[in-house]
């Protein structure tokens, strides 16, 4: 690595543009603004593709910034993907690639933002004059034109990456990688003739080592003397090229092959359903397309759904939310699924600590500290106050708080976090603190039928409470149920926003800030919703509560498809599933395992699945064992997870779905670790099956043999074929599992 280079990724270079008139960039105090000229450029060795398979192997390089060929070029690139910029006569993208597949994303040069200040739409950068949208030439990029009416780009900073905010890491997780390392751009921007020039906008870009992966967010700060009203903005402006065309319109439109998510999420426990912000939407100025009426949806916009509507007040900055782009090298499901879930762990890292816990169903001290005993016992490391349970953590009275610190303190004696439920948002508080319907101008209407606001009185004071039991507490987590869903409001009168329009913004400040309020203080968060990307570390892993209440046999196969589906977008450790130990909405005894030892081949089929697939349960009873053989078939199954936990976390490759009639079974697999993979096998049937098993080991990274282990005997060799497969003969009990250790 050169020396300027070192200097370039170690801390922040800016470079200024020309500047026909003074702009007040507050950066710009950090190092001496110089020509562009000045930015190292990149080296041949740096704009190649990576070798090798990111996803089996580490990448040698890593994230750079630095000059094109180009004097006014600059690119962002990691060896795996590459945005590249034009910087004059304004800012715009004109290459997002995929190297390793040679495939260009962008079709066409559009601002890198948009603002709505005061009711006026502002281009934020973007050149002018492209002839056709159909496809970017290189000799038509020098002869684009900026926008007069545009913020326009006048210098450009260049660093590390620095955290979104502070993690604790207060317990075991498989990534402890926190910020992501990787390399950042930022373009700054001045306004427009008719804005005043204190007003300054900056459009700060992310790329990270080792995965496909760019962050994009804007900061808009008011170095004026009054308040300005960000009435809306577009954060991601990108024309990407289609992956398909048609003449008619069809049912269902195919969109390019990456994957766009934001941390603006919520009412969702999947990406697809908690997107609020990705919206792929006909571009007006293709009009070469084929489909006949121009509506091939192919202008990737980043926006949120409503407002925001806040006032900038003068000395202040403004952030909007992080846009992820993932672009996939692949069509395939499960290595666009590998991709997701890598994502995941890099950018949330919180999201792989994966602790063993039980839902206690009564929160009354003896019966809590029997179950910190009986957690200490076997292995598990959490206990937590159920729903249901009596456990109130809005109480301020001073002796329940003295209570439950002393739980705390004695769960940490053995050993065992201690954290309780509390409900949010799907509750009635009354028509004073509950949402406004925009349409009735009532309560009621609500995503959940009522939901108090969180910009509300009543909703300033939860999390003030809250706050306060958890810091007087100890308590080491929140499941945090009714997280906010998306409610907007039409009130004036509530403290926390002005009216419907900043509404949906200003909750999710609200709720978002609580969140990593949580995060920064170690306490582990339960949260229906997916609001990993602000902290949270798990939702559920499939959901339907009253499957819970199905007799057993049916519970285990739709258990393992919950996993099985679930784990194609998460990984194990982001998600939770439910074993009901006493009754749990109703089914009576055939839903149920108590008494325990009565039903211990169900038991530790339960515990076998869920360990074995690494993915925790909420273990909801009085106790988790009523016996010598009941204790001993806990442990059992909680000592060979931590025997093999990081491998247990690891991601999965998906072998066949859980159908009743045949094998069905998940494969884990960690190239990087010393235990490569773990195969886990179940057969539903009433009779042994006995076959030729077909593992597929590519992602173990191996290439020639493993050396396999069934259920933990000696190992064997197996060579691998020419697609990275090995045949192994086995016999897998009826309504029994099989599980063979890949070394």
């Amino acid at each position: 690595m050169t020396a300027r280079l070192s200097l370039l990724l170690s801390g922040i270079l800016l470079v200024s543009l020309s500047m026909p008139r003074a702009v007040a960039h507050s950066d710009f105090a950090q190092g001496t603004p110089t020509m562009l000229s000045a930015l190292p450029p990149l080296t041949e060795t740096e704009r190649k593709p990576a070798e090798g398979d990111w996803l089996v192997a580490p990448i040698a390089q890593t994230a750079r910034a630095g000059r094109g060929d180009a004097a006014n070029e600059l690119i962002l690139t990691n060896g795996l993907i590459r945005r590249v910029w034009r910087v004059t006569p304004n800012a715009a993208t004109v290459a997002l690639d995929c190297l390793t597949t040679k495939e260009s994303f962008v079709r066409g040069v559009k601002p890198e933002a948009s603002l709505t200040l005061d009711g006026t739409e502002y281009a934020v950068g973007g050149l002018m004059g492209q002839p056709d949208y159909a496809y970017l030439r290189s000799d038509w990029i020098d002869r684009l034109t900026a926008d007069p009416k545009a913020f326009r780009c006048v210098g450009v900073a260049t660093g590390g990456i620095a955290a979104r905010f502070p993690w604790k890491q207060a317990r075991y997780a498989s990534n402890t990688t926190w910020p992501p390392r990787g390399a950042s751009v930022t373009l700054k921007f001045a306004p427009p003739d008719g804005l005043p020039p204190e007003l300054t906008v900056d459009v700060h870009y992310e790329m990270y080592d080792g995965i496909p992966v760019l962050a994009k967010w804007v900061t808009v700060t008011n170095g004026t003397g009054k308040p300005i009203r960000l009435n809306a903005f577009k954060s991601e402006i990108l024309a990407t090229v289609e992956p398909e065309a048609y003449v008619e319109e069809p049912t269902r439109w195919e969109y390019p092959n990456l994957h766009v998510d934001s941390d603006y999420a919520f009412q969702g426990m999947d990406p697809k359903s908690a997107s609020k912000t990705v919206h792929w939407v006909p571009d007006p100025q293709y009009e070469t397309q084929v489909n006949y009426n121009r509506k091939t949806p192919n202008l990737l916009e980043c926006r949120p759904p409503l407002g925001p509507d806040v006032d900038i007040a003068p000395g202040t900055t403004f952030t909007t939310f992080r846009t992820f782009e993932l672009l996939y090298d692949s069509t395939e499901r499960e290595r666009r699924g590998l991709a997701l879930r890598r994502m995941y762990r890099v950018l949330a890292p919180w999201a792989t600590e994966n602790p063993i816990l039980m839902h206690a169903r009564n929160a009354d001290p003896q019966t809590v500290r029997n179950a910190i005993d009986q957690c200490a016992e076997v292995g598990f490391e959490m206990v937590i106050l159920s729903f249901g349970s009596g456990f109130n953590m809005e109480s301020e009275d001073p002796a329940y708080r003295r209570t439950i610190r002393e739980l705390v303190d004695y769960g940490r004696s053995k050993g065992v976090e201690l954290g309780g439920y509390s409900l949010l948002a799907s509750r009635r508080i009354n028509d004073d603190e509950d949402v406004i319907h925009p349409k009735t101008g009532k309560t009621g209407g609500a995503i959940f039928g009522n939901s108090p606001c969180l910009c509300g009185r009543w909703g300033q004071d939860y999390f003030r409470k809250v706050k306060s039991f958890i810091e007087e507490t100890c308590l080491r987590l929140v499941e945090h149920d009714g997280s906010y869903p998306g409610d907007v409001c039409a009130s004036t009168a509530h403290p926390g926003h002005r009216g419907l329009n900043d509404s949906q913004w200003r909750q999710w400040e609200a709720i978002t800030d609580f969140y990593r309020w949580c995060r920064e203080r170690g306490v582990y968060l339960n949260v229906p919703d997916w609001y990993f990307l602000n902290g949270s570390n798990k939702t559920g892993m499939g959901y339907r509560e009253t499957n819970w209440s199905l007799p057993r046999e049916q519970q285990f196969i739709l258990g393992r498809q919950n996993i099985y589906d679930g784990t194609w977008f998460k990984a194990p450790s982001m998600g939770w599933m439910f074993v009901p130990l006493s009754e749990y909405h109703g089914g009576g005894a055939a839903a149920t395992l108590e008494p325990l030892k009565d039903h211990l081949d169900a038991y530790g089929q339960h515990l076998a699945q869920n360990f074995m697939s690494g993915v925790q349960a909420c273990y909801r009873g009085p106790r988790l064992f009523d016996s010598p053989e009941t204790k001993a078939v806990v442990r059992r199954w909680v000592d060979l997870y931590k025997k093999h936990r990081p491998l247990l976390d690891a991601d999965v490759i998906h072998l066949a779905r859980p159908d009743g009639r045949n094998l069905d079974g998940l494969l884990h697999v960690d190239p990087f670790g010393k235990e490569k993979g773990l195969a886990v096998l179940h057969n539903p049937t009433n009779a042994p099956i006995t076959t030729d098993y077909s593992l597929p080991l590519y992602y173990t990274g191996l290439t020639k043999t493993a050396r396999i282990r069934i259920d933990g005997g000696k190992p064997r060799s197996y060579k691998l074929d020419r697609t990275y497969r090995a045949t192994v003969p086995l016999t897998v009990p009826a309504h029994g599992m099989t599980w063979l250790l890949i070394e």
